[in-house]
């Protein structure tokens, strides 16, 4: 069946056309479809790899099967401006980049947070995790928290990204960077950003020990870095 794909922004620019028409099978699925691409574009293929599919208008998961007459779209992560300051990601993250994002003449102090993945939990040997968001929800909530940020310390400039999936011990989950013209709101402002994210922003983890495991999710304060 014939599958036509609308890119947006950046996207568009690096694959170079707002449109793909494709020959696709039917019984295959978003996740495929993602993989073709970023084979098919390999310059292009971090960006898509952070891109959110929509079927008919409605974000859908990369398992979801393609029919026809299906309208798809590939989103990018929203970028320009204050928004590309929130990000998140499978790949490896890179703490000189997110701190990169807040550095500027005016700041005086730059304050950071890298949360890892640890090995001990309560007495119980971690193996390895599995990060898990609702993307679109948790990058709005993550802008949130920035604009919380700048009402409370107009001269911030604040940048985050989390990373999900799969983690080992000692992998970098989260990293969020603050500036500020003085160092004490610098050291308040990641404090204030850090426990946000843990009360709002949809992002669960499941622990994988030597004799079990469980999803931990974040809404109330529970998942930890």
């Amino acid at each position: 069946m014939k599958v036509s794909i609308q890119l947006f922004a950046g996207l568009a620019e690096a694959i170079g056309s707002g449109t793909l028409e494709l020959d696709w099978g039917a019984e295959r699925n978003l996740g495929e479809m993602r993989n073709f691409l970023m084979e098919k574009y390999p310059d292009a293929a971090p960006l898509i790899r952070q891109s959110f599919f929509s079927v008919n208008h409605e974000y859908a998961d990369d398992k979801e099967l393609i029919e026809e007459g299906d309208e798809l779209a590939l989103i990018p992560p929203v970028s320009g401006g204050e928004e590309d300051y929130f990000l998140i990601t499978e790949e490896p993250v890179s703490i000189e980049q997110v701190i990169s994002k807040v550095v500027h003449p005016d700041a005086g102090a730059v304050n950071s947070f890298i949360g890892t993945v640890r090995e001990l939990t309560k007495g119980k040997k971690t193996l390895y995790l599995e990060y898990e968001a609702y993307v679109p929800m948790a990058l709005r909530k993550m802008k949130q928290i920035g604009d919380e940020i700048k009402k409370k310390w107009p001269d911030a400039k604040v940048a985050i990204t989390h990373r999900i999936g799969h983690l080992e011990i000692s992998d970098v989950a989260v990293v969020i960077a603050v500036s500020t013209p003085h160092r004490h709101d610098s050291f308040e402002a990641c404090r204030y950003a850090i426990e946000r994210i843990k009360e709002m922003v949809p992002i669960w983890k499941k622990e994988f020990w030597e004799d079990g495991e469980s999803w931990v999710g974040n809404q109330q304060g529970t998942i930890s870095y």
